[in-house]
This record gives structure tokens, sequence and C-alpha cells, in this order.
């Protein structure tokens, strides 16, 4: 089993098709997707045809939850099964796309991975103008939030790697903000949360999404249409 990390997807797949025949993955090894993925957004046709492309690829994916995508148990058919070591969201029609529970810690080749999903959308008001998907629920609930630090709380506050969709406030690549977009008026509740998480935590890598960029400052690693194996 090889364990190996992208970032958003957006519903488009043709990167991980190729990376599978580059790599000749298979069934066993695990492709993480740090949020975004694309595959419960539509709500209709759309998603099956998704899923039932990636699920004639040779790889298993793990999915987290990104703020443009329903969270899985609001879409019907999904349940609770335990996957390396933690809860995840599955299909019983689809076994090979996994989706995690925020808050559950999961053990890939020893390496204990906390899963932190949610963000803020800053096209929200231009979604709802133009009437595309917006979900309400996209960042963490406090329910969630609390979960986390419960999970955290029973490590000591030591956990070896951090998935998540967006970063600790700290860390935000202001260089790939859009300049249309007033910053002042984006919600950072959940990069603030982050902030706290990361003060507090003994931890050897963090992993994200969300930003559409690839780079790592001190720990945390951006990543979008890149590729790298977990070891």
């Amino acid at each position: 089993m090889r364990i190996f990390l992208t970032g958003d997807t957006h519903g488009d797949f043709r990167r991980i098709a190729c990376f599978c025949d580059q790599v000749e993955t298979s069934k066993d090894d695990v492709l993480i997707i740090l949020g975004d993925v694309g595959i419960n957004y539509f709500g209709d046709d759309r998603d099956i045809k998704n899923k039932e492309f990636l699920s004639s690829l040779p790889i298993t994916l793990f999915c987290i939850h990104g703020n443009h995508e329903r969270r899985p148990y609001t879409v019907e058919g999904y349940q609770l099964e335990k996957r390396y070591g933690g809860h995840i969201y599955v299909q019983k029609e689809y076994p090979y796309i996994l989706f995690a529970k925020d808050g559950e810690i999961y053990n890939f080749l020893d390496i204990n991975c906390i899963v932190i999903g949610g963000a803020y959308s800053i096209d929200k008001n231009y979604r709802l103008k133009m009437g595309y998907h917006w979900f309400i629920d996209e960042q963490p609930s406090f329910e969630i939030k609390e979960y986390v630090e419960e999970q955290l709380e029973k490590k000591d506050w030591s956990i070896d790697i951090v998935l998540s969709h967006t970063c600790p406030r700290k860390y935000e690549p202001i260089e790939v903000f859009l300049s249309n977009i007033n910053q002042n008026l984006v919600d950072k509740t959940t990069e603030d949360w982050l902030d706290s998480i990361e003060n507090r935590l003994n931890y050897l890598g963090w992993y994200c999404g969300h930003f559409h960029t690839s780079k790592k400052i001190d720990r945390i690693r951006f990543m979008f249409e890149d590729f790298i194996e977990l070891s």
C-alpha cells in the first residue's frame, strides 16, 4: 500500500487518471484529496457519472471535506464504516471512494493523521447571485470543533500529520489572494481556530489545499495539482 496526497480537484479528474497510469497504482494504494473533490456537488446524475469514472481507476480515494461540496452525511446512501483506524463515510456502490469524518484520527503506514475539513467560500455572494451551489455547513460547526479538540486531547496534543482543507491563519498564502476580494469581509473564523490548534499541537507535518497553490512554509505544505507520497 502506498499513500499519496494531492489538492483540490473540483470535479476534474484527468490529472488523477494520468497519475494512476504513470505511477501504476492499484486499489491497494490510497490517494488523499485535500478537499473540494467535486463528486458531491450537483446532487444529480453528474455526481454519479463522476463516481463511476473514479471507481474505474486503479486507486482508492480518501476525500476530505472542502467548502464547495456537500457533507457526505447529507447525501443519500452514505454509511459510516471503520477504515484505517477511524470512521469514514462510504456508499456501498462505490467502496473505493471514501470520505473522512472531521476529527477522526486515521493510521496510514503507522502514521497517525487527524482530518479537519471545511472552509469559508470567498465567492459566496457571487455563487448566490449566479444561482450556483453554496453550502451553509461549509465550515466546521461548534460540534465538529469540539470533537477535534477532544480527539487531540486524547493524544495529549501530539499527532504525526494534520490533513485539512484550509490552513491556520498565520500561514495564509496572501500572495495568492484575489485582488477583487475585500479580505476584511472574509470570514476567518476557521483559520483563527486552526491557529489555536496549531499553537498547542506537537506535530510533524500539516497538509492543506483550498488556496490553489503549491508551496511549503515551515511544516505546512499547500497542495494543488502536485502529488506527493506520504512516507
